[in-house]
Order: C-alpha cells, then sequence, then structure tokens
C-alpha cells in the first residue's frame, strides 16, 4: 500500500476545513455536560494516547496509517450521524464527546505517521500549509453561515449549529472518500 500525495493532501485540506467548520459549534453541542465529564474525557484521553504509544513498533506502517484513518473519520461520520438523528440532549452531547475524545487518542499516531509517509520536508510543510489554509476556510465558511443566519432571523444556537452539520454530514461523506483516494495497493 503506498500513499497517493496529492489525494493526501486534499484529504488533509478538507479535513482541516471540518475542523475549522465545526470548533465553534462543540460549545453548543457540550452545553448539557457537566465539567466533570471533560476531567474524565482528559484521563481516558491521556490513558489512550499512552495505550497507542506503546504499539508505535507495530503499527507505525502504510496499513495501519490507513485504518486507523479510517477509524477516526468513520467515527466523526457516526456521531455527526446520531447528532443529526437525534438532535439536542444529554446524551447525543455525551455520545459527541466520546467520539472526538476517541480520535483525538489517535492523534499523535496520526501525526507521526503523516511525518513517516510524506517523507520530505517540503512535502510535510506543504501538507501544514494546506491544513492551516483547510482551516482558516472552514471558518470564514461557518461565520459567514452563522451571519446568514441571523440575518433570516435564526438565532438560536442550537438551530444554527444543526443546520450547520446538515452540511457537513456531506463533507464528512467526501473526507471518507478522500482517504479511499489517498490511499492505494501497490501492484506485484
Amino acid at each position: 500500500m503506498r500513499l497517493n500525495y496529492r489525494n493526501y493532501l486534499w484529504y488533509k485540506f478538507f479535513n482541516s476545513m471540518f475542523l475549522g467548520l465545526t470548533v465553534g459549534s462543540v460549545f453548543v453541542l457540550y452545553t448539557p455536560l457537566e465539567p466533570s465529564i471533560f476531567s474524565l474525557g482528559g484521563i481516558f484521553l491521556a490513558l489512550g494516547t499512552l495505550f497507542i504509544a506503546k504499539f508505535y513498533e507495530d503499527i507505525m506502517n502504510i496499513h495501519f496509517f490507513f485504518y486507523i484513518t479510517m477509524i477516526v473519520e468513520t467515527t466523526v461520520f457516526i456521531f455527526v450521524s446520531v447528532f443529526l438523528i437525534f438532535n439536542y440532549s444529554y446524551m447525543t452531547a455525551l455520545i459527541i464527546y466520546i467520539g472526538y475524545e476517541v480520535t483525538f487518542v489517535f492523534g499523535s499516531y496520526l501525526v507521526r505517521m503523516e511525518t513517516i509517509a510524506l517523507k520530505k520536508t517540503k512535502l510535510i510543510s506543504f501538507a501544514d500549509v494546506i491544513k492551516q489554509k483547510g482551516y482558516l476556510v472552514g471558518l470564514v465558511i461557518s461565520y459567514i453561515f452563522y451571519k446568514i443566519l441571523e440575518f433570516f432571523g435564526i438565532i438560536s444556537k442550537q438551530v444554527q449549529v444543526y443546520d450547520l452539520y446538515l452540511g457537513i454530514i456531506f463533507l464528512q461523506l467526501f473526507i471518507l472518500f478522500l482517504v479511499f483516494k489517498s490511499f492505494y495497493k501497490m501492484a506485484i
């Protein structure tokens, strides 16, 4: 299995755009959760990251990079879907928070593996630049989106975030598609 650099960089752009679009929404989504949940989440994140790091010797390869990337992006798709289907409740907030924590557990691994997979400093630099561009585009789009909703009289934060996520589900499907296109099997 090999990495298609062009597709991977597009994946990173749209993945970062997703982050830019959603970063402000977590303050609305997590409203029902009590602060102690975030402490537990932090403990889980630290322990999970330690656990994953113990297996670096076995999982620092392109196959696991693909599988773990798919697990992370599928998890994101699932919790966005849960939110759209079940809307606002304590349980959906908790599921979304747990989903994010699960994806964050793999964060260090994914960053390290990306550095190994991209190999060249120029590609690593380009990936970081494209991620920041995607993040900025997402932030700008979300700001404009919220202002348009306010202009049309939609001022409920919950409705605004829900409406945003109606589009985000399609972005996440496109991100999953790009992950598949980013990794390809080599002919023998």
